[in-house]
């Protein structure tokens, strides 16, 4: 089957960010009054869903906008601490080239995603769906799928998070999810992804064709 639009999220998926939100995260604590964690929570934390990680912060909903708010302000001061993970450059420039349609839906910023990229990767992004609310991706996605024209059984959402694989399906569309990003591949196998990859070559093989269609199995790496 053909992929025609891919559609990646951001941080933990092509931009390596793991580290800055070590940083972040208890600076932002202090200010909203939800728990510090330590280094050794943090990666406890990779191996739960999000739901399971703000119960052990302690932090209630309706605080959720105002803590995604501030994150995405100091990213924006530190933006050049964040690098994308190596090979990202190249994998969306062969996807572009073999005409895959690229889209980023992220709760991050379009400014800060544009700046983390650099202009030439920025420039291969036909559409960006930014500043999704923590479980509100999955209208981000169907909104790019009205926009780009390409039906949903052509399209697949790339993340490392849980909520992305349920975000894809809930907009009837594939769900790849990506092991070097923020949860545990072990958690994200466990949701039976469409496909979990485990390198940006593995990406680029199966969108332009050259290895195992999705279809093949849930949960299979390729």
């Amino acid at each position: 089957m053909p992929w025609r639009l891919a559609i990646f999220d951001f941080d933990g998926t092509l931009a390596d960010s793991l580290d800055w939100m070590r940083g972040a995260i208890n600076e932002v604590a202090q200010r909203h009054g939800f728990r510090q964690v330590s280094e050794a929570e943090v990666e406890m934390l990779r191996g739960q869903d999000n739901q399971a990680i703000i119960r052990h912060l302690g932090v209630p909903l309706w605080k959720l906008p105002a803590i995604a708010a501030a994150m995405r302000r100091r990213m924006a001061e530190q933006a050049g601490e964040v690098p994308l993970f190596a090979g990202t450059g190249g994998m969306l420039r062969r996807l572009a080239a073999g005409g895959v349609t690229l889209a980023i839906v992220s709760s991050n910023t379009e400014a800060n995603i544009r700046r983390i990229l650099g202009p030439e990767n920025a420039a291969l992004i036909g559409h960006y769906g930014c500043g999704a609310a923590l479980f509100g991706k999955s209208a981000r996605f169907r909104r790019i799928l009205e926009r780009s024209g390409v039906p949903a059984a052509q399209a697949i959402g790339i993340g490392d998070e849980t909520r992305d694989i349920e975000a894809a399906r809930a907009a009837g569309i594939a769900a790849g999810a990506v092991g070097w990003g923020y949860a545990r591949a072990e958690l994200l196998r466990s949701r039976a992804p469409t496909v979990l990859f485990g390198s940006m070559e593995e990406i680029v093989a199966l969108l332009l064709g050259c290895g195992r269609p999705v279809t093949e199995g849930l949960g299979a790496k390729v």
